[in-house]
């Protein structure tokens, strides 16, 4: 009897932990979709603001370029302080700082006032996927942490499946409904952060990279500056202009000094031993074309809306093709992966990427080719950005720095919408946000990732790829 009264206590109280993990797990899930979708719906945002401040496409890149910079600071500096000063203040706190930058983007006077407003929404953005990962691995046991990542991280692609038709919807009723809907969501994510989310933190943190992280923004913000505001009508007299070569100067400077810093630091943000690899590089690589894709997708409906001359609502909705491919390619790829390997999977996907843009770019106002090319590039979309790039820099890194490496891709695609955002902002405004630098803007990019396609040879093949992984194991 005594024993049966121990089994049922065990299993009442197993239960009840299962209960907590799973709010944990929905509160976690609603925290990093919220912030997800504020890079999903940027998108059909950008031409409503550009109308309502008066401002070119240059200036409209900003949106999305101080969001990522910020971001990108953040994220280390947030996963230390939870570290420090526990997980369930650190969230909550986050939280309230991305829905106060939300309140101060939607209620802005002045377009500056919105990229400070951005830029508060980076910051406490940063910081809520590696908490709320960090929470997973403080309260699921280790058997049950891979499946409660592998939910946390397909979020992104719910939230490029949910975000073009939620703008939609949002702009019926106005720009700043696109910034205000987060504040609810925000409220109960801090709620029940704060009666669900332990209090301690992981333990002892790791010296942050500061110096590296300061050069690193300051390099990317100069460099994005300076592309920014060169004019793509004529490059070489555009270099000239004392709004461009100081800052693309200054960038390249602070280049040889980041290296200089990286190398000294004792927990680098970017570990240069890591890029003595050929496949690291090329992951790098594709990583950064990676984020220059998705910031070129993000001036799709402002094309629609220039091309087509349809609302900015019916932009949003017509963003639907690429949706549904991403939705049916992610999980087909992933499948394909493991059959034939990282290489082919790359190649396709990159090339798919590439032939859709240069469609679009080349023909921008054929709209059963724009619809077509949407299907196309959301398939590479998926193949790319799906766990292709993660698996090949999975085998690529040493066993004791494949956390690093896996960090590694996720600040590359950063750089690239960084730095994809103002290449493309710029190459529109300096054709007076006419349907042709759209076009323009999309070859680039089409160019930059059919290259990527063919350097993509490189990686290593699938019989080599099973070689180390049989040596791994």
């Amino acid at each position: 009897m005594v024993l049966t009264d121990r089994s049922v206590e065990r299993r009442r109280v197993a239960s009840g932990e299962e209960r907590v993990r799973r709010r944990v797990l929905g509160l976690l899930f609603l925290g990093v979709l919220m912030a997800a979708l504020d890079i999903a719906i940027i998108g059909p945002a950008l031409p409503a603001v550009r109308e309502g401040f008066g401002i070119d496409e240059r200036a409209a890149a900003w949106m999305l370029s101080i969001y990522v910079l910020f971001n990108l600071i953040g994220t280390p500096l947030v996963a230390q302080l939870s570290d420090r000063l526990g997980r369930r203040v650190v969230y909550v706190v986050d939280v309230g700082i991305f829905a106060a930058g939300s309140v101060v983007v939607a209620l802005a006077p002045v377009y500056g006032v919105v990229l400070v407003g951005r830029a508060v929404q980076g910051l406490g953005a940063g910081g809520i996927f590696p908490v709320a990962s960090a929470v997973i691995g403080d309260v699921f046991p280790p058997e049950k942490r891979g499946s409660a990542l592998g939910l946390i991280g397909a979020v992104f692609g719910i939230a490029f499946l949910v975000g073009p038709i939620l703008g939609g919807v949002l702009l019926l009723f106005g720009w700043p409904w696109l910034f205000l809907i987060n504040v609810p969501v925000a409220v109960v994510v801090m709620v029940g952060g704060w009666r669900w989310l332990p209090a301690a933190g992981g333990g002892a943190s790791r010296r942050f990279d500061i110096g590296g992280m300061v050069v690193l923004g300051l390099m990317l913000t100069s460099l994005a500056y300076g592309l920014n505001n060169l004019d793509a009508a004529d490059v070489v007299e555009g270099l000239g202009s004392l709004r461009v070569w100081p800052a693309l100067l200054l960038g390249l400077v602070l280049v040889a000094v980041f290296v200089w810093v990286e190398r000294r630091a004792g927990d680098p943000v970017i570990r240069p031993g890591l890029l003595r690899s050929r496949q690291v590089v090329l992951a790098c690589g594709l990583s950064l074309g990676a984020g220059l894709t998705e910031a070129a997708i993000v001036f799709v409906p402002a094309l629609l809306v220039a091309a087509f001359a349809v609302s900015m609502s019916e932009a949003s909705f017509m963003l639907l093709p690429i949706v549904a491919a991403l939705a049916v390619g992610a999980p087909a790829f992933g499948r394909w992966l493991d059959r034939v390997g990282s290489r082919v999977v790359v190649i396709v996907g990159s090339g798919m990427i590439g032939v859709g843009l240069l469609a679009v770019g080349r023909f921008p106002e054929t709209l059963w080719l724009f619809y077509v090319a949407g299907l196309v590039i959301g398939l590479g979309v998926a193949a790319l950005l799906g766990s292709a790039l993660r698996y090949v820099m999975l085998h690529a890194a040493p066993p004791e720095e494949r956390g690093a490496a896996q960090g590694l891709l996720t600040v590359f695609t950063s750089m690239g919408q960084l730095v994809g955002s103002a290449v493309v902002g710029g190459v529109i405004a300096s054709h007076g946000g006419a349907v042709t630098g759209y076009g323009r803007a999309f070859v680039l990019v089409a160019l930059v990732m059919l290259t990527l396609a063919v350097l993509s040879f490189g990686l290593r093949s699938r019989s080599v790829e099973l070689r180390a992984m049989r040596e791994d194991a």
